[in-house]
Order: structure tokens, then C-alpha cells, then sequence
């Protein structure tokens, strides 16, 4: 068995390493590509996101030193800043699209491998809870219901201006955030050591997209909190020169 034949077979899918190393010069090409596909195509929440836009800012300091190791691998940070965020809009539009054209059919199919009804309800109830502007930015930071939002909003009605408006803004934040987040990490972990860490870094992502929907929950919570403590109960005083005014 050849080397190469080896790291194709050893390749994982949904590894954010694997694919920026199996890319090597065409690594920003691949990662603009696999962005769009993660949030304009229904079977791309299997690609990863977060972790590659993460992975990919870890990796533009590559070719420098590091934590006192050099990597060989280099991406351009200004190059992704740019393009990313073109093609997570883009991708989000090309969802939303199909999304307004295809109707509620583009759902009705039987759950396999690639499609999960749930992916969809779950989407839609973020849609309904939050409003339609706040759930498509707040989509961008959650897995999964990232990739069926846009869909679910075409499917929805969400007007075209106002998604994009919505998008655009989502899209600017998640990407460029994550990335200069995996950049300033750099300067702490080599880049040719991120399989290493790997592991607490997908955590520790995980934990930051979930943030959003923690702080919108604690926001809903105490909302309806004052809005119970709005209601005082009537004073005896009341009740009983009501019950006088009755007998009369």
C-alpha cells in the first residue's frame, strides 16, 4: 500500500484537519467551497464549520513561527476574511432560494442518511421563537440548523430583502469571528499541532455557538418572568367591597 492510498483511506469526512491537509494550495478554494455547501446545501450539515473556519484562521500563521515550530502549510488570513464570508452569504441565499421555489415539498421525503425530518422541525422552531431576523443570524452560530434555516425560511415566506439583510450581517459575524478567533489562538498553538487539540478545540466551539440561543433563553425566561409579575392579585379590601356592591 502506497503512502497516498494510505491517507486517502485514513481521510475523515468531517475532520476540519483532514480536509485543509488533503487540500494543501487550494486549501482557501476548498474552504470557501465546502462553506457554501455547509450553508446553501441540505446534505452539507454533515461538512464541518465552525471547526474549519477555526482550523483555517489556526493555520494563517502557518509558514511562521508558532509557538516555536514552524508549519509548511499557509493560508492567507486577508484572502479569507474576504472570500469566506462571500460564499457563506452566497451559499444562504442559494437555500433560501430553493427554499421560496420548491415550497414545502423540498421536505417531504423519508428520513435516510444524508436527511433528517427533525433537522428541519428543530430549524423551524428557532424560526418561529426568535423571529425571522433574529433566527437567521443566530442560526449561523448553531450546527446543523445553520444549514436547514435558509431553506426553511424560503419555505416560509421570509421576504427576500429582508433574509438577505439578515444574512449578510449573520454571515460577516460567524465567519470573520471565527476565523480572527482561530487566528489569535494561533499565537499559543503550533499549527502543525492542532490534530493534538483537536478535540478540546470542537468542544469549546460547540460551547460558544451554543451561547446565543443560552443568552436568548435567560433573555425569554425573565421576560415572561416580569410579565406573570405583571399581573397583581386583587387586594382583600377589593374582593370584599365588590361582594358588598353583589349583596346590594
Amino acid at each position: 500500500m502506497t503512502p497516498s492510498l494510505a491517507h486517502i483511506l485514513a481521510f475523515n469526512p468531517i475532520s476540519a484537519t483532514d480536509w485543509i491537509n488533503a487540500l494543501g494550495g487550494f486549501a482557501v478554494l476548498g474552504v470557501c467551497a465546502i462553506i457554501f455547501a455547509e450553508t446553501g446545501l441540505m446534505i452539507g450539515f454533515v461538512l464541518p464549520g465552525d471547526s474549519l473556519l477555526f482550523i483555517a484562521g489556526l493555520k494563517t500563521l502557518a509558514g511562521k513561527q508558532s509557538a516555536g515550530v514552524t508549519s509548511t502549510v499557509h493560508l492567507s488570513l486577508p484572502l479569507l476574511l474576504v472570500a469566506v464570508p462571500i460564499c457563506a452569504v452566497a451559499g444562504a441565499q442559494l437555500g433560501h432560494y430553493l427554499g421560496a421555489r420548491f415550497g414545502r415539498p423540498l421536505f417531504d421525503k423519508p428520513d435516510s442518511r444524508l436527511f433528517k425530518r427533525k433537522h428541519v422541525d428543530k430549524a423551524e422552531e428557532v424560526f418561529h421563537r426568535y423571529g425571522e431576523t433574529k433566527a437567521v443570524m443566530l442560526a449561523r452560530f448553531i450546527p446543523v440548523v445553520r444549514t436547514f434555516m435558509n431553506p426553511v425560511a424560503g419555505v416560509l415566506e421570509m421576504p427576500a430583502k429582508k433574509f438577505f439583510m439578515a444574512n449578510l450581517i449573520g454571515g460577516i459575524i460567524w465567519a470573520d469571528g471565527v476565523l480572527l478567533l482561530g487566528r489569535l489562538a494561533s499565537n499559543a498553538i503550533s499549527a502543525d499541532k492542532v490534530d493534538k487539540y483537536i478535540i478540546p478545540i470542537t468542544f469549546v466551539i460547540v460551547l460558544l455557538s451554543l451561547l446565543p440561543i443560552v443568552f436568548e433563553w435567560r433573555k425569554t425566561k425573565k421576560a415572561k418572568a416580569a410579565g406573570t409579575s405583571g399581573y397583581a392579585a386583587p387586594d382583600q379590601d377589593s374582593v370584599a367591597s365588590s361582594g358588598r356592591h353583589r349583596s346590594r
